[in-house]
């Protein structure tokens, strides 16, 4: 899933290979000059690869200066290494120019692609690829890592872990920016109220609910795993307007908002079935419930499988304000409403 923690053990790989600790098993000390080089983001034989431009594309020609940087000999290590951030956003024609690094790697050479969604691989990338799977973690371990980096209290933190459902990456980013949480609560509220709105007042919630969204992305750029590229715009406040803001913060603002969107979703879909104790945001499980009450299941699992197709369009070409829009409209109704 996204925000679970892929970079964050691609880089723990990376710390581990490159680390000077003469015992093995020590790797990565994260004492040694190597760790904290790795750590810093200043290795000179660690290459990252972000998406970029208002595509949100790993291009081809990026994929070509990684390329020729892996055909060198290591500078300070015994590896050169490439992490591939958002891989799953290489475009064909940057997969088709990886392959036959993939298949033919240098010595010394390692690769990591880190993947939300392995389906927009080529199967010619995946077969050359040994694959990791990684899933959401424990609640009880993000609230304690929460609590061990100081970022919350025991309490606070169990509340984070249970709104991240299982993502490390959205419990840090909740933490960080206290108003995070507080405009996801809104947000939440916003979607909630909207099972019961006409159309009118359904397009009308458009611009308030990519705002919210715009602030979501704000606080995902404060994470470990954000790269340079997420820093090379100005962070977006509450009182931007979306419409105008660039094509690249549209699209990263319609991309958060359905991922927010698919969690209260779920959560109607798990109150709709009576799992009470289910509900990842306790606060508001009784606006979850009585949402519920009056949604059909079916319409709510299509709804679901559409938002993962408008996502996946929305990362590669589609307008976003249009895709919210669809999206809006589609959203399952009360009787009331209908």
């Amino acid at each position: 899933p996204p925000r679970v923690g892929k970079t964050a053990l691609a880089l723990d790989l990376c710390a581990g290979l490159l680390c000077l600790a003469d015992d093995p098993a020590r790797r990565p000390c994260r004492a040694c000059a190597a760790c904290r080089k790795v750590d810093h983001d200043n290795h000179p034989d660690l290459h990252r690869l972000y998406p970029s431009g208002a595509g949100l594309q790993v291009s081809i020609g990026q994929v070509r200066a990684l390329i020729g940087e892996l055909a060198l000999l290591p500078m300070e290590g015994r590896f050169r290494i490439a992490v591939v951030e958002a891989a799953h956003r290489l475009n064909p024609d940057a997969q088709n120019a990886l392959l036959k690094t993939l298949e033919e790697p240098p010595a010394g050479a390692v690769i990591v692609l880190c993947v939300d969604d392995e389906a927009a691989l080529l199967d010619t990338v995946r077969s050359r690829c040994t694959r990791v799977r990684l899933g959401p973690v424990d609640p009880h371990v993000i609230a304690d890592l929460l609590v061990e980096r100081g970022l919350a209290d025991a309490p606070r933190a169990a509340r984070l872990a249970r709104a991240a459902g299982g993502r490390p990456g959205v419990a840090l980013a909740l933490a960080a920016a206290p108003e995070a949480l507080v405009v996801r609560g809104r947000l939440t509220r916003t979607l909630l109220d909207l099972t019961a709105a006409d159309r009118r007042e359904r397009l009308a919630a458009a611009p308030a609910l990519l705002a919210d969204a715009l602030v979501l992305t704000d606080a995902a750029r404060e994470t470990p795993e954000a790269g340079p590229s997420d820093a090379a715009e100005p962070a977006p406040t509450s009182d931007d307007a979306p419409r105008s803001a660039s094509p690249s913060e549209r699209r990263r603002a319609a991309l958060a908002l359905i991922a927010a969107w698919r969690d209260v979703a779920r959560d109607l879909a798990v109150a709709a079935a009576g799992g009470r104790g289910e509900v990842r945001e306790l606060e508001l499980l009784e606006e979850y419930e009585r949402a519920a009450a009056g949604i059909d299941g079916a319409a709510l699992a299509a709804f679901l499988s559409r938002l993962d197709g408008l996502s996946a369009a929305v990362e590669a070409y589609a307008n976003p304000d249009l895709a919210v829009d669809v999206l809006l409209l589609a959203w399952p109704r009360t009787p009331r409403a209908a």
